[in-house]
């Protein structure tokens, strides 16, 4: 764990309804309590326990100003929880957020704009955390193809922080936890 003051909570497994390709994953949803305690509203890094079982992850934004985590299969079983289950989580934020995963899409896009990847390399990793999730979080793929395209125009251009994109989903309502199945 980190040196800040973990947060301990308690709350419930829940599968989600459209769970995509990998059903075997489940979420959990943060109190707002525990949330308000983390360093942003967006996507944010994690150390914590699954009813004591270690691990690390990146937290997403509910739009609620709270965080859901998604839990793996893998973590779920070396807790012994399953879905329906209540079960005691601690979380703390990182002391340092880890460089974000690229997505294909966008380093390829990046690759082929010298410029772009230069203000890129300058930004910041949160700066670059929420470039990645302005992307991710297009529900089209040519919406996602559009924001590549403009990230890059944007990035070439100086900009260095995503404008307009509210990393909470609060004020645009365009972020949420999945749906828990029923």
């Amino acid at each position: 764990m980190t040196t800040s003051n973990p947060s301990t909570f308690k709350a419930k497994l829940q599968r989600p309804a459209k769970p995509g390709a990998d059903a075997s994953w489940t979420f959990l949803v943060l109190p707002k309590a525990v949330s308000d305690t983390l360093p942003r509203r967006g996507r944010t890094s994690v150390y914590g326990t699954l009813n004591g079982h270690p691990f690390q992850a990146r937290l997403e934004p509910d739009g609620q100003l709270s965080h859901w985590l998604r839990i793996s299969l893998a973590l779920r079983e070396a807790a012994g929880a399953e879905v329906g289950d209540t079960v005691t989580v601690t979380l703390a934020p990182v002391e340092v957020e880890p460089e974000p995963e690229l997505p294909g899409d966008l380093q390829n896009a990046l690759a082929a704009a010298p410029s772009a990847t230069e203000a890129w390399e300058s930004t910041t990793t949160l700066a670059r955390v929420d470039w990645i999730h302005w992307v991710e979080s297009a529900k089209q793929a040519k919406t996602r193809a559009r924001r590549v395209e403009n990230a890059c125009d944007m990035l070439a251009s100086g900009k260095k922080r995503v404008c307009c994109f509210d990393s909470s989903g609060h004020y645009s309502k365009s972020l949420s936890a999945p749906e828990a199945d029923q």
